[in-house]
């Protein structure tokens, strides 16, 4: 069983992400099995419907996988409901052709789609909304559409304007206060925010089972065809541990990245900078992901793990350190004293610095490759640094825009991009080897 669907929307701010939570609360709720997908290279959706619903979350991203990528992913959750969110509008992109959109994973995949329309502030031009979004591609995969914000009172009509736009309606999501899902809850580092957000998806969920057709979504994701399933990697070294830091800090990390490492044949033992006093034992390699370091300055500075780290790197642990771990390792961050393995200031902006996907090719032999290689990362951060690093060439997809980064060595990576291993599996299969090879010295 490959049943699927994909939540997409007009544009970012339609409300998919609320449709989307709405619709995997009600189908928790009525005890089916769940896989998630977010589109694009997101770590805060896949946690929240980890962490706060409860439904395990992947990514799926046509800059780093190719369709054929795509589809096996999607067909390793055989057996589950998959239901993936769309990122942006629909069809927008890399470029003005729209180059890794939504549509592009929809269409690799198969995928049945819903489209998300806020009708607030309109009615019956959401017809004219639907045939174009509908109509712009030939193979647009829209078979549905669920109306967000919508009165009550008007879903009979909305149900007929989607017909009339050839497409299903399923249903509608009123707009509800004690339902409502803000960004800031989509960065949800506190208990008692997870609380309080659960008792809105509570809401959501209930919502969900009472406006949208539940049986009629079931109905259009049983109608897409099979996949094929992806096989695991081979292990390259019998065992050895990798330390992973996760807590509120450090807490965007790829589950593919992890699942990798660990059919590469790594033992992951995971440990707060934030509250951990030394690194676990018997490790070869360390990985310091990107998160929120900025919002735990105090708590970091404190805790001692900070100059254990620093000892370790220094001493040529395996290490890779990504944005918000690439800025742990900076003498301070806004101020406050880090681990101190880079001799660099690091400080919060209130503009973002760069975004979007990049082309890395490496400067010099290191950790992870060869002079010459190239990977595919992307970089969302607003801190700047006064050492960004030299080690590797960045590119915008576009070939407008370049820069240097990263600190590499043979035993560091270290820099504001963030790595998808999966699209480059070579890259993280050196870093597993380097990590035994340290723990046999």
């Amino acid at each position: 069983m490959n049943d699927r669907i994909l939540i997409a929307g007009t544009h970012s701010g339609c409300g998919k992400t609320t449709v989307t939570c709405a619709l995997l609360q009600a189908l928790k709720d009525r005890g089916l099995a769940l896989q998630s997908f977010k589109c694009g290279p997101d770590y805060i959706d896949p946690m929240f419907h980890r962490e706060v619903i409860g439904v395990p979350a992947r990514n799926l991203d046509p800059f780093f996988s190719t369709p054929e990528q795509l589809r096996r992913q999607m067909g390793a959750a055989a057996g589950k409901l998959c239901v993936a969110e769309g990122v942006m509008g629909y069809y927008d992109g890399i470029g003005s052709e729209g180059r890794c959109s939504t549509w592009s994973v929809a269409r690799a995949t198969e995928t049945p789609v819903i489209l998300v329309v806020n009708v607030r502030g309109m009615y019956t031009s959401a017809g004219a909304v639907l045939r174009g979004f509908r109509d712009f591609r030939p193979d647009s995969g829209i078979r549905g559409v669920i109306f967000n914000n919508a009165p009550p009172m008007l879903q009979g009509d909305l149900r007929q304007i989607a017909r009339d736009a050839g497409l299903t309606p399923l249903g509608i999501l009123p707009g509800s206060e004690a339902a409502a899902i803000g960004s800031r809850h989509l960065g949800l580092i506190t208990a008692g925010e997870i609380d309080d957000i659960r008792q809105r998806l509570a809401e959501l969920g209930a919502l969900a089972e009472k406006y949208l057709d539940i049986d009629g979504i079931l109905a259009l994701a049983a109608e897409a065809s099979s996949l094929p399933r992806t096989e695991p990697a081979a292990p390259v070294v019998k065992h050895v541990r990798i330390a992973v830091a996760r807590d509120e800090a450090f807490c965007f990390l790829y589950e593919e990245n992890l699942q990798l490492l660990r059919e590469l044949g790594c033992e992951l033992t995971f440990f707060s900078p934030l509250r951990d006093e030394k690194l676990p034992e018997h490790i070869g390699g360390l990985y310091l992901p990107g998160g929120y370091p900025e919002l735990h300055l105090e708590a970091l500075r404190r805790s001692p793990i900070r100059r254990a780290i620093r000892q370790a790197v220094w001493a040529g642990l395996p290490t890779v350190a990504e944005c918000g771990g690439f800025l742990y390792l900076h003498d301070t961050l806004d101020g406050a004293e880090m681990a101190g393995v880079l001799h660099a200031a690091a400080q919060t902006t209130k503009k973002l610095q760069t975004f979007g996907y990049v082309n890395l090719t490496a400067k010099r032999d290191n950790l992870l490759c060869r002079a010459g290689e190239s990977v595919r990362a992307h970089e969302f951060h607003y801190c700047t640094s006064t050492d960004n690093g030299v080690d590797c060439r960045a590119e915008k997809p576009s070939g407008r825009r370049g820069w240097d980064c990263v600190h590499a060595s043979d035993t560091l990576w270290a820099g504001f991009p963030h790595l998808y291993w999966p699209s480059s599996p070579a890259f993280a299969e050196r870093f597993v080897r380097k990590a035994a090879d340290d723990v046999a010295l």
